[in-house]
């Protein structure tokens, strides 16, 4: 094969399922497809509830049913290859197709980042400044951030996925992992990978703690309002749905950190793989259940649409 500055390989071997006991096999991808349609359907289901109930149309659940978009995707740009993968019995993945997973997984994941941002901020505005709610939270002030983290999310994704593409991998093209994991990519090249891993540390580190700061500025205010509530239970209502989420945040950011942020030398295969399962599987599974089922009017939307849905087919 000739050699050029994209790669002298043409396919990788995503080898993390098959290096497990048949037995584990079975089991792991038996959890994977459970949990990816949980994650499809969970998600799915809210952004019809929020679509088809106009009680709904209101900045918080403009922001859910993007999220849930996002998360939908999130997933499916690495699990649905992983069991497929597994069906066929094959282990392989075209380079042009690795660097496309690459490009489509960095998108929803940075995406990932900023909505969790943009719903604290949501919050902080309903909580904090109630009066002046709708005045803030304009239509065109979601569009516009929903828009803008799009941009953003795409170009930096388009920056990563490109640099990744003037790498060389001369000889071992095996990935220890079940999809096209920018780590795992930049130790298997034979090039000088500097550059890539700056840009990680500074660019890519500057909009997870950039999001993460604004997500924890947020609730700091949103702690500090409802501490001044004089009722109890409310106060008590308030603390254990701020909870909930600083959950699903605190499991996203300290997954990402873990794998992305850590010099190369401290990581381990089985570990990162492990860690990365939580945020890229996990995290968008519970998503739904923490952000939308505890809420009355999203439950009530969801009722009526599944009762709608009978009814159309009765």
């Amino acid at each position: 094969m000739s050699e050029t500055n994209q790669s002298s390989v043409s396919e990788f071997l995503l080898l993390w399922l098959s290096r497990q006991p048949q037995q584990q096999q079975q089991l792991l991808f038996g959890l994977f497809l459970s949990m990816y349609l949980v994650t499809v359907l969970g998600n799915l289901l809210i952004i019809l509830a929020i679509t088809t109930d106009s009680h709904l149309h209101t900045p918080m659940y403009f922001f859910l049913s993007n999220l849930s978009f996002v998360d939908i995707c999130f997933s499916s740009s690495t699990i649905p290859k992983m069991l497929t993968n597994y069906i066929l019995g094959i282990q392989s993945i075209s380079f042009p197709g690795c660097l496309t997973q690459l490009y489509f997984f960095s998108v929803f994941g940075y995406m990932d980042n900023f909505l969790l941002s943009v719903m604290a901020y949501d919050r902080f505005v309903a909580v904090c400044h109630p009066l002046h709610y709708t005045t803030k939270m304009t239509p065109q002030l979601c569009a516009l951030l929903v828009s803008g983290s799009w941009v953003i999310c795409i170009l930096n994704a388009l920056l990563h996925t490109l640099l990744m593409a003037r790498l060389s991998f001369c000889a071992d093209n095996t990935i220890p992992h079940f999809f096209c994991e920018i780590s795992a990519l930049l130790d298997l090249s034979c090039s000088d990978t500097h550059l890539n891993e700056m840009m990680i540390l500074t660019e890519a580190a500057l909009i997870v703690i950039t999001t993460f700061v604004c997500i924890l500025v947020s609730y700091i205010c949103i702690t500090c309002a409802v501490l001044r509530v004089p009722s109890t239970k409310g106060k008590w209502k308030a603390f254990s749905t701020c909870g909930s989420h600083l959950a699903v945040v605190f499991l996203f950011y300290s997954t990402v950190i873990a794998v992305y942020f850590n010099p190369s030398s401290s990581h381990s295969a089985e570990t990162d793989t492990a860690v990365t399962v939580l945020y890229t599987v996990v995290t968008p599974m519970l998503n739904p259940f923490i952000y939308s089922l505890r809420n009355k009017d999203l439950k009530g939307a969801l009722r009526k649409l599944i009762s709608t849905k009978r009814c159309s087919t009765s």
